[in-house]
């Protein structure tokens, strides 16, 4: 069975930076992609960015190409998210995202993710 923690949440100021990351552990982290959604209130969970078992494929949302940066180290069995020039649109619960799958088709949406962390809140003030 797969876990996922997330960590390094909290409240910024537009513009600001977080540095979010996610502890693999249960299963062998190389055999999965993985990724990151958000979910704000009343809104559908989205993606948000993904990167494949050995990062040589990184996937973003229109929203965030330019400011959000998605990394893996599979040695440390952790993926991050580096979040920069934050905006107010991008207040949410993010969560960590794991695959079994490395086509995009499926690992940039819900319905294609196998296993979920509980999630760490992000909200940026204006």
């Amino acid at each position: 069975q797969v876990q996922l923690v997330e960590s390094g949440g909290g409240l910024v100021q537009a513009g600001g930076s977080l540095l979010l990351s996610c502890a693999f552990s249960g299963r062998t982290f190389s055999f999965f992609s993985m990724g990151w959604f958000r979910q704000a209130p009343g809104k559908e969970r989205e993606f948000v960015a993904a990167i494949t078992r050995t990062g040589g494929r990184i996937y973003s949302a229109n929203s965030v190409k330019g400011r959000f940066t998605i990394f893996r180290d599979n040695a440390a069995r952790t993926l991050t998210l580096q979040m920069n020039s934050l905006k107010p649109e991008d207040t949410a619960v993010y969560y960590c995202a794991a695959a079994e799958s490395d086509d995009p088709r499926s690992l940039t949406v819900v319905a294609g993710i196998d296993y979920w962390g509980q999630g760490t809140q992000v909200t940026v003030s204006s």
